[in-house]
C-alpha cells in the first residue's frame, strides 16, 4: 500500500482535487446550511455532464404522511410507454443536494437503462431531522408503488436507488419494501453511508483531502442527529438492520479514495451472508461523489454505463437504443 493516500488517486481525479484547492472556496461544513446548499448547487455542475434531452419531464408533489407536498421529478426516455421506473434519491448527507443538483445523473440513467426515473426532494435537515429523511422516502416508494400506473409507470418493475445519503435512504426503503411485502427488483446504491461511526479505517485514511472529509461527516451527522446514541438505529445506519434476509438483489458502485468505501463493503458483506445477489465495483483511484463529474473522470461514465446496465437487466428492458 502506497504509504500517501494520494498515491491511489488516478491522474484526473488527482488533477481535479489540485483545482479545488486552488480555487480556495470555503469547505461547506464552514457554512450555514442554507448558505451551503447554495455553494453546494452552484457548483454541482461545473463537472456534470450535461444534462441529457428526454422524451418525458414532468414536476410532481408527492403527498407525506404528515400532509407535506414533497417536489419530485419524473423522467422518461418515452413519453407513452409503459416503462419501469426507478426511484431515485439524492445525495449531500441529508443536509444539501436536490433534485436539481442530481438531474443530470437521473436523466442518464434513464436513458442508458430505458425506464422512468423519479427524483424526490425529501426534506432536509436541520430543519428537519431524522428520521424525516426516511419516512419522506419511504412515503414516496409507496406512493409511486400504489399510484405510478395512473402515470402511465410499470410499477410491476420498480427500483429504488441513491447516492451517499441517498443510498442510506435506498436500503432503508429496501428493507422497510421487504418488511411491507413491496417487491422492488433492485437497490441501487452509489457509495452508500452505511454506519453510524466514523470508525473503519477508510474513515482515517482519507479523512482530509478527499472531497468527502471527516469534518463535513461530522458536520452532516450534527445536522440530522445531534444525540449521537441514537445515530444507531438501523433506519440511520442500515449495518445495524437486525437482519437483511430477502430485501432486494443489490448493484453497489463505491469509489476507492472515499472515507465510505469500508462501510460499503461492509454492507455488501452483510447482504451477501443474507442470500442477497450483489453485484460490488469498486471504481479505482477516485473519490466521494465521482459519479457527478463525468465532465474530468471516465470512471463517473463507466459507473452510469455499469449502474443502467444492471437496471436494465433487473427491469427487464433493453436498455439504450
Amino acid at each position: 500500500m502506497p504509504r500517501d493516500p494520494r498515491d491511489l488517486l488516478t491522474p484526473a481525479m488527482r488533477g481535479v482535487l489540485d483545482r479545488m484547492q486552488r480555487a480556495g472556496r470555503p469547505p461547506l461544513h464552514s457554512l450555514p446550511p442554507a448558505q451551503a446548499r447554495e455553494a453546494y448547487a452552484l457548483g454541482a455542475g461545473v463537472l456534470d455532464i450535461p444534462p441529457r434531452p428526454l422524451a418525458r419531464v414532468e414536476q410532481l408533489a408527492l403527498p407525506a404522511r404528515d400532509g407535506h407536498s414533497l417536489p419530485a421529478r419524473l423522467v422518461a426516455p418515452a413519453a407513452s410507454a409503459p416503462l419501469p421506473v426507478l426511484l431515485y434519491l439524492h445525495g449531500g448527507g441529508f443536509t444539501i443536494g436536490s433534485v436539481a443538483t442530481h438531474d443530470s445523473l437521473c436523466r442518464e440513467l434513464a436513458h442508458q437503462a430505458g425506464c422512468a426515473v423519479l427524483s424526490v426532494d425529501y426534506r432536509l435537515a436541520p430543519e428537519h431531522k431524522f428520521p424525516s429523511a426516511q419516512n419522506d422516502a419511504w412515503d414516496a416508494l409507496q406512493w409511486l408503488a400504489g399510484q405510478g400506473g395512473a402515470l402511465g409507470l410499470d410499477t410491476t418493475r420498480l427500483a429504488v436507488g441513491g447516492d451517499s445519503a441517498g443510498g442510506t435512504l435506498a436500503a432503508v426503503c429496501a428493507i422497510l419494501a421487504r418488511d411491507a411485502g413491496l417487491p422492488l427488483a433492485l437497490q441501487l446504491l452509489f457509495y452508500p453511508g452505511c454506519a453510524a461511526f466514523q470508525n473503519t479505517p477508510s474513515h482515517q485514511r482519507f479523512a482530509e483531502g478527499f472531497v468527502l472529509e471527516a469534518a463535513s461527516i461530522r458536520w452532516f451527522f450534527d445536522q440530522v442527529q445531534p444525540d449521537q446514541p441514537a445515530r444507531a438505529d438501523w433506519r440511520f445506519a442500515p449495518l445495524n438492520a437486525p437482519d437483511a434476509d430477502g430485501v432486494a438483489p443489490a448493484w453497489i458502485g463505491l469509489a476507492e479514495c472515499d472515507p465510505l468505501v469500508d462501510e460499503g463493503v461492509l454492507y455488501a458483506d452483510k447482504l451477501r451472508a443474507a442470500g442477497v445477489a450483489v453485484d460490488l465495483e469498486i471504481y479505482r483511484g477516485v473519490v466521494h461523489e465521482f459519479i457527478k463529474m463525468g465532465r474530468a473522470i471516465p470512471q463517473a461514465r463507466l459507473a452510469h454505463a455499469d449502474a443502467a446496465r444492471a437496471l436494465a437487466l433487473a427491469l427487464q428492458t433493453t436498455g439504450a437504443p
